[in-house]
């Protein structure tokens, strides 16, 4: 007799794994303009513009002039695993167009209200698709130019828990500018348009080459200070711009990196970058670098991630050496020798044996021997010394304690540790933590008691952003201002910073800018404001504490163990490294198996 009881296991409707899809393919808006994008580039678009208004969330338009679809291709386009680039499991294998996935437009279809409007060569009455919510509306006759223009209005708006994630406005909206500018950068030939709120943001015309383009996206400075890279092993072929060591910032965009036309993220080549860097690069700096990798496509695997943006490789170790080598070429090509004769060879000099210092792309430094007391350089304080990152703090900033302990330093290791007895403990301090706690907790009770002490700049310092990174600081100028940073636009995508906290002395502005909207990208606007500004606060501090690396007075060493001692010692930094190692004497005692007293 057969069992009449209902099973638990059953196929989802279509209505509900396409939504399932759609949560892997589309996350926000900018993961629709790329599937869009794509599929206009796989069309052939020579011409290519995305619009969109409240940065996505209401309407994504993107137009192009490809080759457009016939009725029966448009009704076909938004049904699963419906496409024109696979035909066998084989096709898979040597796949190099773009668009090739089955659900990205139904996807798109199911979380959206959706219009498909289309003409091909192939007849000049072209075909109109509708539908909502991936249910099918109506199929019209359309007159328009040959190609195909979907717009997705009012994404995720049967889906509520995806929309409350969306992120404000002006943060969706440089998403959509990056997304742009990456598919740019791979097709210098194509024109790339990009309107918000009928405003042109973003125009790119087709170029004849890869150097043009980047000139077009990074500005007429991107030749100063990058350096074109070119090698070719077998089928590993690496080209692309990579900075030049003495130009790093301490922001590490942009790090592009294209493999096969992709961009991706993959942590085998951004290794080997940082490798092939090495001590060319000084401490807090990071590469920066546009770089297009072809490779055979069978030796790699595009189908690892839903939106195509992590790889595998079958022999990652080959990639990793070309990468390495290509890059470490541009460092140690050795001059020829008739270039350089003897009497124009640079010779020490012998009134400074000890002065000639080696140029910032050559730049190593040895680790330090321990310091005692007695070596450091004795001295007063100028505005220019390392000691005045700690003695020109405004006195107001904090309050001190009345009983300041007793601080007896003892050295400095490495030139990056400090060594010091405070009280009867033993502490041994990572000086660019303990710094960058100290500056944050004053920061902080600056702000909240609305103290932050501001210094105006005599001349302005100006700052060249990208259209992307220019949406995202406009979101956050109110907030910076909070924290004693005054910017104000200057141009289509220039700033200028007019004031800076006083506390953070002779900093790098430039990159004391490009630093906070790397930490402000993933952050919300909206946030309660103590959740908002402290970010903000924790990477000023960070980009104005003393770095490892630095040697430090006697004074300096006391000066900063006291101030840290006067914040309770803590043993983070707000970005959660660890501050510092304490032993207590009992625990001394104990270590040297020495009887308590």
């Amino acid at each position: 007799m057969l069992s009449t009881v209902t099973g638990k296991v059953h196929i989802l409707p279509d209505s509900v794994s396409c939504r399932i899809a759609a949560g892997e393919v589309v996350e926000r808006p900018a993961s629709v303009v790329k599937e869009l994008i794509d599929n206009s580039l796989d069309a052939g678009s020579t011409l290519i513009t995305v619009e969109v208004e409240e940065g996505g969330r209401r309407v994504i338009r993107v137009m192009d002039n490809g080759a457009g679809m016939t009725r029966m291709d448009a009704q076909l386009a938004c049904q699963r695993f419906a496409t024109s680039k696979l035909r066998s499991e084989e096709d898979l294998l040597t796949l190099l167009t773009m668009g090739f996935r089955g659900e990205a437009l139904p996807s798109i279809a199911s979380v959206s209200r959706f219009f498909l409007k289309t003409v091909s060569p192939e007849s000049p009455l072209g075909t109109q698709t509708q539908s909502m919510g991936g249910v099918a509306w109506e199929v019209q006759d359309y007159t328009g130019h040959l190609g195909t223009q979907v717009e997705v209005r009012d994404l995720f708006f049967n889906t509520p828990g995806r929309l409350k994630f969306l992120k404000t406005v002006p943060t969706e909206f440089s998403k959509i500018c990056y997304v742009v500018q990456q598919a740019a950068s791979v097709h210098p030939g194509i024109h790339f348009r990009l309107r918000h709120q009928n405003h042109m943001v973003l125009e790119y015309p087709a170029v004849s080459s890869l150097q043009d383009r980047l000139l077009q996206i990074y500005g007429p400075d991107f030749l100063e200070r990058f350096l074109p890279v070119t090698y070719n092993a077998g089928s590993f072929q690496l080209t692309g711009f990579t900075v030049s060591p003495h130009h790093a910032r301490t922001s590490r965009a942009p790090q592009e990196i294209f493999v096969n036309g992709r961009p991706i993220k993959n942590s085998t080549i951004s290794h080997a970058m940082h490798e092939a860097y090495g001590s060319f690069l000084s401490k807090g700096k990071h590469p920066q670098f546009i770089v297009f990798i072809h490779l055979d496509p069978q030796s790699i695997d595009i189908n690892v991630h839903p939106t195509k943006r992590e790889i595998r490789f079958s022999h990652p170790e080959f990639i990793h050496s070309g990468v390495l080598r290509g890059i470490k070429s541009l460092f140690f090509t050795p001059p020829s020798p008739d270039i350089i004769s003897d009497e124009h060879k640079e010779k020490p000099s012998a009134a400074a044996p000890h002065s000639a210092r080696p140029t910032s792309g050559s730049l190593t430094v040895a680790p330090a021997p321990f310091q005692h007391v007695s070596e450091f350089p004795g001295g007063g304080t100028n505005r220019h010394s390392p000691l005045s990152l700690f003695v020109q703090e405004p006195p107001s900033v904090y309050t001190r304690k009345e009983q300041p302990c007793e601080v007896y330093p003892l050295g400095q290791i490495h030139h990056t540790y400090l060594l010091g007895q405070i009280d009867q403990d033993l502490f041994i301090v990572d000086q660019h933590t303990a710094h960058e706690r100290v500056r944050f907790e004053r920061l902080l009770r600056s702000w909240k008691k609305k103290e932050i002490l501001q210094q105006s700049l005599l001349i302005p310092e100006p700052v060249e952003l990208l259209p992307h990174q220019g949406e995202l600081l406009e979101e956050w100028l109110p907030f910076l201002a909070q924290a004693g940073l005054e910017v104000e636009r200057f141009g289509n995508t220039s700033y200028v910073v007019r004031a800076i906290p006083a506390m953070l002395g002779n900093i790098s502005i430039g990159s004391l800018v490009l630093e906070l909207l790397d930490e402000l990208s993933e952050w919300q606007s909206t946030d309660a404001l103590d959740n908002t500004i402290k970010p903000i606060l924790a990477t000023m501090a960070c980009q104005s504490a003393v770095q490892a690396g630095r040697p430090m007075t006697q004074a300096e060493i006391t000066i900063l163990l006291q101030d840290w001692a006067q914040e309770n010692f803590p043993m983070t930094c707000p970005h959660g490294r660890r501050v510092a190692i304490r032993h207590s004497l009992g625990e001394l005692h104990t270590i040297f198996a020495r009887p308590l007293k």
